[in-house]
């Protein structure tokens, strides 16, 4: 049994603001590593999701700004922690290499087989239970690819496959403003390169053709948002750290 304070539904979530109509949805009672950053983009004709987070208490009961306009919802990847309210929302998208992980989120794909338990968490959701978490099946209506367009009416993010850290990975890059919801493949803290479906060397090859994306602003998938210069840091100090180890930096033909 789990010694940590109890946190209910209405204390679990937190929206905080940013600049450009993002804001950052989060559990802040989840340690940083596992907390998944839940990205809400308003647009003219519709707003969007990209993540739903660890599923435990509803999304669209706790949290009305997702409830207040038409949203497409978008999965960065299919790991449980960026997947767990998904099937609260009728529009949803996932890349084509995944989708048949969000229809069928099995524990042992997902990754929670290996991080879900008791030690995510400061302080414990109300009515937890490791061994009876799972999350339900979301079949996408809109398989992407890269290049594909998320069309919010007045706003326009590029599809950016990312293979590396799970095969269907995205990012979403809104040119006008800079912006790139980047999901897993880069954030502000330790790259996971070795859970079920990682690949190391498409990693590598996804970091290397991403560096020079004229990046703004970065809202990862964890931790806190960057700018351009530690956007491309964190790009080159994985790279470095793969050369050392052996692997190929070299883009295939």
């Amino acid at each position: 049994m789990s010694t940590l304070p109890v946190i209910e539904a209405s204390d679990w979530y937190e929206t905080i603001r940013m600049s450009d109509d993002v804001t950052l949805i989060h559990e802040p009672w989840i340690k940083p590593f596992f907390r998944c950053n839940v990205w809400h983009v308003r647009g003219r004709d519709r707003d969007l999701l990209f993540d739903t987070g660890l599923g435990h208490f509803s999304l669209r009961r706790h949290v009305p700004l997702v409830t207040e306009r038409k949203l497409v919802c978008v999965a960065s990847h299919t790991h449980f922690d960026h997947i767990g309210c998904h099937h609260e929302f009728p529009d949803r998208c996932v890349h084509s290499a995944e989708a048949d992980i969000l229809a069928d989120p099995r524990n042992e794909w997902t990754v929670a087989d290996r991080y879900a338990n008791e030690e995510m968490f400061d302080r414990s959701p109300e009515g937890w239970d490791t061994a009876r978490y799972r999350i339900l099946p979301a079949p996408a209506g809109h398989l992407l690819e890269h290049g594909d367009v998320v069309d919010l009416g007045d706003r326009a993010f590029d599809v950016i496959h990312t293979p590396g850290h799970s095969p269907g990975g995205i990012a979403l890059f809104e040119k006008k403003t800079g912006i790139l919801l980047s999901g897993d493949i880069v954030y502000d803290g330790p790259l996971i390169d070795d859970v079920y479906h990682s690949d190391i060397e498409d990693y590598v090859e996804t970091l290397l053709a991403m560096r020079d994306i004229d990046v703004s602003i970065v809202h990862g998938g964890h931790f806190p948002s960057f700018g351009k210069v530690r956007y491309r840091q964190l790009i080159d100090e994985y790279l470095v750290h793969k050369r050392k180890a052996g692997c190929h930096l070299q883009r295939s033909s």
